[in-house]
């Protein structure tokens, strides 16, 4: 599903109006929260679950930190 979206001023910020459709889609309401990740082509924006963000944090931390590691094992 390709979609292109604007943004806009809300206020002094910025901001990008979801349709209604594409929030019906993914089961998103009006007070939402949405994380927004890195991915190779650019983000991705997915529903918020509170401390998922903190577990994705160690991760990265980790994987880091085991580079050389995780790099021996992946052979």
């Amino acid at each position: 599903m390709g979609m292109t979206l604007r943004i806009v001023t809300v206020g002094n910020s910025a901001g990008v109006v979801l349709p209604k459709e594409l929030l019906a889609k993914f089961n998103l309401e009006k007070g939402d929260e949405l994380y927004v990740s890195d991915v190779p082509d650019g983000f991705a924006l997915t529903p918020y679950e509170h401390g998922v963000s903190e577990q994705m944090d160690v991760l990265r931390r980790v994987m880091r930190e085991n580079r050389d590691v995780l790099r021996k094992l992946a052979e």
